[in-house]
């Protein structure tokens, strides 16, 4: 039997104009594909980081009034790069809520809805 594979992470978001902006600028994500509900009703918007692979998924639901709630927010996506000093001096230039654990060499970037993005040095995964 053949190994299964991550395919995508989801989040839902509130706004998906201000989450697609986050998701390019902020960290550099291509949209990959979109599909909207022939009703309306909902939107998906599939993100990657031009490697293939993984991507996140962004769902966007029209009957949504109001923010999400996410609890104690434990969940995260986490990116690494060869170059952390470059993306971390970048996320703070652009106003960015952020989270750091120099301690441990990484740090976190909160998107518009509050979800955290775990940003690590590729030499930290070897």
């Amino acid at each position: 039997m053949s190994a299964l594979t991550i395919a995508h992470t989801n989040f839902t978001v509130f706004d998906l104009e201000k989450s697609l902006t986050f998701y390019t600028e902020a960290l550099g994500f291509q949209i990959v594909r979109r599909h909207e509900a022939p009703d309306g009703s909902f939107v998906l918007v599939y993100l990657g980081d031009g490697t293939g692979g993984h991507q996140l998924e962004l769902t966007w639901l029209k009957d949504r009034k109001e923010p999400y709630n996410l609890g104690d927010n434990e969940i995260h996506l986490a990116v690494t790069t060869d170059d952390y000093a470059g993306w971390h001096n970048r996320h703070k230039k652009m106003g960015l809520n952020l989270w750091e654990n120099e301690a441990m060499g990484i740090y976190f970037v909160a998107d518009p809805d509050g979800y955290w993005i775990e940003v690590v040095p590729e030499k930290m995964m070897d």
